[in-house]
Formats: structure tokens, C-alpha cells, sequence
């Protein structure tokens, strides 16, 4: 079987783009070139490896374990020329990191320190709900993962990084606004505007509030935090949030002062059990912790 590994490359791409003009613009040729290298690797297997529906690819069971092998090449590729490039004094090298939409309120500000230092190395942050985060864990396709409720079910190197507190918001002028103690009593008429089911912060709600014997009897979804934000202090109702979604100045919005809360929730910093973190991974990691460290100091 002869494929060259720039084609593994691009199948690769394929894989993650699930569009042929777009593993082109990834490998910088033109859609003809890509296409017409993607039949020659197909070609060469001898099974189909994808199929092309509404303009959308879908890859054959044969193109999946394909695409498992071009990743797993091309991690050990990447980790050996940065291992060369430590060895000549050098810091190139790239790095992906995938983390859940609430994540994105803290982790831009530690990769931004982290490039100070190292501004030769590319990152690319992926920023997905829950589900979208764990699909890409489980197909191995970053070097780290920053959520707050890692899966159960995948064998997962884990470390904690910080506290995610998860609190009570109601709009500024609300009537319980400014209370010393308010009970789950006084929220029973109230609207909840919560995350979507399968989202870390409305698992964590969900299994507080049953523990707690409370069931809210109005409840709106809604799929991000700015729009939930956005909601209560348009006054639509009441949710609980994660501390670090609201930022340091939240003019429209109060913290109820409920018993029971904060939840406590953890931020984790996960990869895949067994995986070895390339170096830049690895420098990052150890970069994360120390930076979590120094905010927990002058908290």
C-alpha cells in the first residue's frame, strides 16, 4: 500500500473538516489536487474510505480506522520534531486544546501568558458545548482538555485545576436582590433559566437541586451563557451559573444568597489514559497548573 504521508495528512483533514474543499484550504492546495489525491489513497486501500452526501462526508468504517491511523502518525510526527527542536534549542511546535463553552472566560487568559513565553508555537483552541468536547476526546484529536464534568466511561488522565463555583443569579432590581438568606422556598414561583441537558453546568444543577428535594416548576433552556445572562437581566427569570461566566463586573446581574450555595464544581484538565503529552502539551500543562496556583494565592 503506497500512501505518502502529506496524503495521510490530508485524509486527515478530510476526517476533521468533513469537507474536500476544506482539507484543501488545511493543506494549502487546490480542490482538484485534493480530490484527486484523496481517489489515488483510496486507490490504494482498495475500499471506499468516505462518502459525499448534501456536500457532506461521511467516512466508511474503513475510512474511520484510516483516519485513526493518519492521526496517530501524525501525533508521533509533531512530538519527534518537537523533540528535535528542544534538542536544537528551539520552541516550534503546535498545540490543540479543546475546552467547554464556559471555560472560555478563563482559559484564553492563560494561553495568552503562555504565548508571552512561547510565541513561536501555534495553538489552536477549540471552544464546543460538552458533547462536541468529549466526541473530540474520545477520537484522540487535541493534546489537552479543559471541562468541568469529565465522562465516566473513558479512561482519562485527570487533573483538577481550580474551583467552579456555580451560583444563583437573578436580575439586579429583583426582590430577593440583596437578601442575607434566601431559601429554596421563596425561589419555588420563580422562572429557571438553565444550560442545556448534557451540558456540564446543567448536570452539576440538576443532581444539586434533586439532592436538595427541589424541583423547579418553570424551566427555560437555553444554549449559552450570554444568552442566559442576557435573559435574566431582561428579567425573564433566575439561573445558576458557573462564578467565572459572569466576569468581574456584572452590572445587571445579583448572586442570591441561597443556602446550599455555591455548587461545588471542579475545572479538569483531562487527556486520554496511556497517551503521552507531546513536550509543548506537557510545558503547557505544567504552565496551566502553576498559573491556576498563583490565582488561588491571591484569592
Amino acid at each position: 500500500m503506497n500512501i505518502t504521508f502529506r496524503q495521510l495528512r490530508l485524509f486527515l483533514a478530510l476526517a476533521e473538516t468533513g469537507s474536500v474543499s476544506a482539507a484543501a484550504k488545511v493543506m494549502h492546495v487546490t480542490q482538484p489536487t485534493a480530490s484527486m489525491q484523496l481517489r489515488e489513497i483510496t486507490q490504494a486501500v482498495g475500499l471506499p474510505l468516505y462518502e459525499v452526501v448534501s456536500r457532506r462526508v461521511y467516512l466508511t468504517e474503513a475510512g474511520q480506522a484510516l483516519a485513526r491511523t493518519a492521526r496517530s502518525i501524525a501525533a508521533e510526527w509533531d512530538a519527534f520534531e518537537q523533540r528535535v527542536s528542544g534538542a536544537k534549542g528551539l520552541t516550534r511546535g503546535r498545540l490543540k486544546v479543546a475546552v467547554v463553552s464556559t471555560a472560555k472566560y478563563f482559559v484564553p487568559r492563560l494561553l495568552g501568558s503562555f504565548c508571552k513565553l512561547h510565541p513561536h508555537i501555534d495553538i489552536s483552541l477549540e471552544v464546543l458545548n460538552r458533547d462536541h468536547v468529549i466526541t473530540r476526546l474520545r477520537a484522540n484529536q487535541d493534546d489537552l482538555y479543559v471541562m468541568s464534568m469529565p465522562p465516566g466511561d473513558l479512561p482519562l488522565e485527570d487533573q483538577i485545576l481550580m474551583p467552579n463555583p456555580l451560583v444563583v443569579i437573578a436580575p439586579a432590581g429583583h426582590r430577593l436582590a440583596g437578601k442575607k438568606r434566601v431559601t429554596l422556598a421563596q425561589l419555588q414561583g420563580e422562572r429557571f433559566i438553565l444550560r442545556e441537558k448534557g451540558s456540564g453546568t446543567r448536570m452539576a444543577t440538576d443532581a444539586h437541586l434533586r439532592k436538595l428535594g427541589f424541583v423547579p416548576q418553570n424551566v427555560l433552556e437555553l444554549g449559552s451563557n450570554e444568552a442566559i445572562k442576557e435573559s435574566v437581566e431582561g428579567q425573564l427569570g433566575i439561573s445558576v451559573l458557573s462564578r467565572h461566566a459572569l466576569g468581574p463586573h456584572q452590572e445587571g446581574l445579583a448572586i442570591l444568597n441561597v443556602p446550599d450555595f455555591p455548587i461545588h464544581s471542579q475545572w479538569h484538565l483531562v487527556w486520554p489514559k496511556g497517551k503521552q503529552l507531546s513536550p509543548i502539551a506537557e510545558v503547557f500543562r505544567a504552565h496551566l497548573v502553576a498559573e491556576v496556583k498563583g490565582w488561588m494565592e491571591l484569592v
